[in-house]
């Protein structure tokens, strides 16, 4: 039989049709869905864009506790259970729902937005214990301000959620801090342009950090402003002691390098940790410190090779003429601020910040008295008296005279009396 006698009963053969027919469909079906799957990755790729944040990341806690304040609607929800401590000093208990694993969509500036949060339970996160998870937003578009705008207010929703939480502490306004006039602005306006200059120190090829040094009497407001400057900034405070006898060279410079990002480092009363050379020149102990930190340890760790970059460091003393020269010289200590007594303007306002119901005449008479007293008040003794008199700013002005404490009376009779 010719081949193409063949072929024509292979094409007449109702069989043969049939199985060409079916490989036909097949074929196309197969071709379809890799078209398909190629045109989606295609699509994925050119027109959707997509932010992968894992559990290890500082974000990751914040993000979910946004999705729960926008996926209010989903169904699949996992607790989260924190206490809140109130003004009173009572700890009551708080629950919060936020997304379970999966995949839940939101309305977010007018777009849809998947968010899939996976949990991969053969993986465990060592720090915590905890199963490894990751959380994905997945959006129409390719501009990537969507998420910055979402981690931004991620963030601005967990620094409101942890005031009053004890840990950490709620943030303290700059304006109850109350210190010589321009005091504050100058200190203010220069941290703030330091932090916004980052690009002007490296084109120089300056490290990137500052150090400032408040001195003066105790009790004048030093550690209480950089408390209130940390909150203004939204930064952290990383409290060192140096008179700590465990803190060794190496120890500090770990500490200073994990310390972290937008955080201001404080080192409290550095005089009592190390002395001018010239005061420890008759007992070197003196000069070495309490602990194992040395003095050359301490000045390598602000300005060493190994030191860190993008760093605040406020150091404060109650006795700036014993400090060595060389730790408040230029690039350890930029800013040299006294924060001393009150003045008549300070006493004043802190009078009307305690009772702002006062008029101004009142707030000037109570310094007036004030200052009549005595000229070197502190404000944590002005504090003190205002604390005695909490609505009663009448008392607090006539009794101006018992700011000052008492001196101390000795029990002990007098050598004449003794003897009879």
């Amino acid at each position: 039989m010719p081949f193409s006698d063949f072929v024509v009963a292979l094409k007449d053969n109702p069989y043969f049709g049939a199985g060409f027919g079916l490989v036909g469909v097949g074929t196309a079906m197969a071709l379809a869905r890799k078209g398909a799957q190629f045109g989606l990755v295609a699509f994925r790729r050119h027109y959707m864009i997509t932010l992968e944040v894992p559990s290890k990341d500082k974000s990751y806690q914040w993000l979910l506790n946004w999705i729960s304040h926008h996926a209010k609607r989903t169904q699949h929800l996992s607790v989260e259970t924190s206490y809140l401590q109130h003004e009173s000093g009572r700890v009551s208990t708080k629950f919060d729902f936020v997304p379970s694993p999966g995949n839940h969509f939101i309305w977010y500036q007018k777009k849809w937005i998947r968010i899939e949060r996976n949990r991969e339970r053969q993986m465990i996160d060592l720090n915590t214990g905890t199963a490894w998870e990751s959380v994905t937003f997945t959006a129409l578009g390719t501009n990537r301000e969507i998420f910055f705008n979402i981690l931004q207010e991620a963030r601005e929703l967990a620094l409101q959620q942890q005031e009053g939480f004890g840990f950490p502490r709620r943030r303290r306004p700059l304006s109850s801090v109350v210190l010589e006039k321009g005091v504050s602005e100058r200190l203010v306006e220069d941290v703030k342009e330091f932090i916004d200059n980052p690009k002007w120190y490296i084109e120089r090829g300056i490290p990137y950090r500052r150090g400032y040094l408040l001195y003066g009497p105790p009790g004048c407001g030093k550690s209480s402003f950089i408390t209130a400057l940390a909150g203004e900034l939204q930064h952290s405070i990383c409290l060192l002691s140096l008179s700590d006898r465990s803190l060794s060279d190496d120890r500090l410079n770990y500490l200073l390098s994990v310390a972290p990002q937008q955080s201001i480092i404080l080192l409290e009363d550095v005089d009592a940790a190390f002395v001018s050379r010239d005061l420890a020149a008759e007992n070197p102990a003196m000069y070495q410190g309490m602990g194992r930190l040395t003095f050359s340890g301490l000045l390598n760790a602000l300005d060493g090779v190994a030191s860190t970059e993008a760093r605040i460091v406020f150091m404060t003393t109650n006795y700036v003429d014993r400090l060595d020269p060389a730790l408040v010289r230029p690039g350890r200590v930029d800013l040299k601020q006294y924060v001393g007594h009150c003045s008549r303007g300070q006493l004043a306002r802190m009078f009307q910040r305690f009772y702002p119901e006062q008029p101004p005449a009142a707030a000037e008479r109570f310094a007036e008295q004030a200052l009549a007293v005595s000229k070197q008040i502190s404000a944590a003794q002005v504090q003190g008296h205002f604390m005695l008199y909490k609505t009663d700013p009448g008392g607090a002005i006539e009794n101006i005279h018992s700011i000052l404490p008492s001196p101390k009376v000795s029990s002990a009779l007098p050598c004449c009396e003794a003897w009879r």
